[in-house]
């Protein structure tokens, strides 16, 4: 392969990603593309079939790089950015070992988005909740990727003093998912991911919206990505996000613990209005419904809550937090 060729270079960081893993990479690999592409996946401690997988394809796809990694040595950040070291595409793409891309397009439309404007540093594509995602989880997901518009839509800062202003309009700018994602290389030499352990993407999209740079959405990329996490699951991924959140944008959602009730009453009622609106439900599967929201809400608001007490007493990430677990392994 002529090294100076390559288009993109997908980076997938995997441990023990299993068959959904083994689907994506077949689909990434069969990805339709009008130049060469590779694929750099970066492997710390697959204890199950995942490299062997790997290994086995290298055989037949000259386009595979294989980087182990000790478990100890993993970081969200960190990890990205030797997958990063190791490409020789014009530009880094990023995807999990769990999201499946929906389509062979779903590279193409990625990399387009950089030909519309020379400062787009980074784009960003759709996720489409997988079919055993819980029905408020799948909601959000739709909403979400909805608000960001039906078009690729490009993204910059014009207005430092809204910016600085607005919490929402800071999400706005600076949201940005390495679930499904692309940047130029040329920018990540100058400017690679923070080596934290949570929101590492949301991080780096706020350096390049800061500097100047600009984002777009590929509405037309999609992948389908969501979890169907078990509370406990559920509970440390709030943790971790909100601690993040704040590590961003010192967002605060639970402002104080006496409010905490009303939060979860608050959210627990909408999600009973939501409900109301499907007619297709029985009321059987309506009240099953009611009772989990009422959990996870709780699980939500109690760890937002600690996730941002997380930034300061750091003995608390050693009990929840997910990512402080994985990396201090």
């Amino acid at each position: 392969m002529n090294d100076s060729k390559i288009s993109a270079s997908v980076i997938i960081p995997t441990k023990n990603g299993g068959e959904i893993f083994q689907r994506v990479l077949l689909q990434v690999l069969y990805q339709d593309l009008d130049a060469p592409f590779e694929v750099v996946i970066v492997d710390s401690g697959s204890s199950d079939n995942t490299i062997n997988f790997i290994l086995d394809l290298q055989q037949r796809h000259h386009n595979i790089i294989l980087k182990q990694i000790s478990p100890k040595e993993f970081g969200h950040g960190k990890t990205r950015n030797l997958g990063a070291s190791l490409a020789n595409g014009e530009y880094l793409v990023f995807i999990t070992q769990d999201a499946l891309p929906y389509d062979r397009y779903w590279l193409k439309n990625l990399i387009l988005c950089f030909d519309i404007d020379e400062n787009i540093v980074g784009v960003f594509g759709r996720h489409v909740p997988y079919d055993d995602c819980d029905i408020f989880e799948k909601h959000n997901i739709i909403t979400h990727f909805n608000n960001f518009g039906s078009e690729v839509t490009i993204y910059y800062l014009d207005d430092k003093e809204r910016y600085n202003r607005e919490e929402g309009y800071r999400h706005l700018l600076c949201y940005y998912s390495d679930n499904s994602s692309a940047m130029r290389k040329s920018v990540w030499e100058s400017i690679p991911y923070p080596e934290v352990d949570f929101a590492e993407d949301q991080l780096w999209a706020r350096q390049i919206i800061e500097k100047g740079y600009k984002k777009a959405y590929a509405p037309n990329s999609v992948v389908y990505h969501s979890h169907n996490y078990t509370f406990n699951q559920q509970f440390k991924r709030y943790y971790d996000e909100y601690k993040g959140l704040y590590r961003i944008y010192e967002y605060v959602s639970v402002k104080s613990i006496f409010l905490l009730p009303a939060y979860i009453l608050k959210h627990f009622v909408s999600d009973i209005k939501f409900l109301r609106s499907h007619a297709d439900l029985s009321r059987k599967r309506k009240l099953y419904w009611m009772g989990y929201s009422f959990v996870k809400n709780t699980i939500r608001y109690s760890g937002a809550y600690l996730g941002v007490l997380g930034n300061k007493y750091k003995s608390l990430n050693r009990l929840f937090s997910r990512e402080y677990k994985l990396i201090n392994k």
